[in-house]
């Protein structure tokens, strides 16, 4: 998952983000309200963590704004306000869940990936038929693919496999996933059908521009994005 952590306590901040990290998650941090409603507006998350007592502008008042703009992605409350009436608030504001400060890191573990379990099905609605990641499109209707308008012809296996790595853009995608999710296998083949396939999707994908897109990550698997210069 990617996720958005607004929190202005550096320790917790520090905590949520370190446990997150090793659970294998992406995390941004954003330390104030107006911070946190930017990057939540602009970015791309699969949930939120925002705690309430924040400097220029409060958790429940980023909540309602990311709301007003007709976001959706599931918003997790974390806060040491813990009364019967504060959750409610939080909830009613458009919070998806509340967790009370202090909490147990496998509780909120377990909440984040029930949020984003429910937020599944609607992930996979008219919504998502076009998925976009930098100037590569994908338009699962018309079983097309583009990349900066240019056509790119597909054989059938090597749409599912783009289908699935852009439905996980900037995450690292492993060969079990792969072997589950494109092939229907559960069970390795010892086989080399993934490089193959990989290596033929760069080329169609990549060869004719300049930024590439698809990425081997050593030992991990595959991520499909744009790398950030150092």
């Amino acid at each position: 998952m990617k996720i958005l952590i607004v929190e202005d306590d550096t320790r917790a901040a520090h905590y949520l983000n370190k446990g997150l990290s090793e659970s294998g998650h992406q995390c941004d941090l954003a330390a104030d309200g107006e911070t946190g409603l930017h990057m939540a507006i602009t970015g791309q998350y699969d949930v939120l963590i925002v705690d309430r007592m924040m400097p220029k502008l409060d958790g429940l008042a980023l909540i309602a704004a990311f709301r007003a703009a007709g976001k959706t992605t599931p918003v997790m409350v974390l806060s040491a306000l813990g009364e019967v009436d504060d959750r409610i608030s939080g909830l009613r504001v458009g919070g998806d869940d509340y967790l009370v400060k202090p909490y147990a890191f496998g509780e909120l573990l377990a909440r984040l990936n029930a949020l984003t379990r429910r937020a599944q099905p609607a992930a996979s609605g008219l919504e998502n038929d076009t998925l976009t990641v930098a100037d590569l499109v994908l338009d699962r209707n018309k079983h097309r693919v583009t990349r900066a308008e240019q056509r790119i012809l597909l054989q059938p296996r090597e749409f599912r496999l783009l289908e699935y790595l852009m439905r996980h853009a900037d995450q690292v995608v492993t060969r079990t996933m792969l072997l589950e999710q494109v092939w229907d296998y559960h069970f390795d083949p010892q086989t080399n059908v993934i490089e193959v396939h990989i290596s033929r999707l760069r080329r169609k994908i990549d060869r004719d521009f300049s930024l590439p897109l698809l990425h081997t990550i050593r030992g991990a698997g595959y991520r499909l994005g744009i790398v950030p210069e150092d």
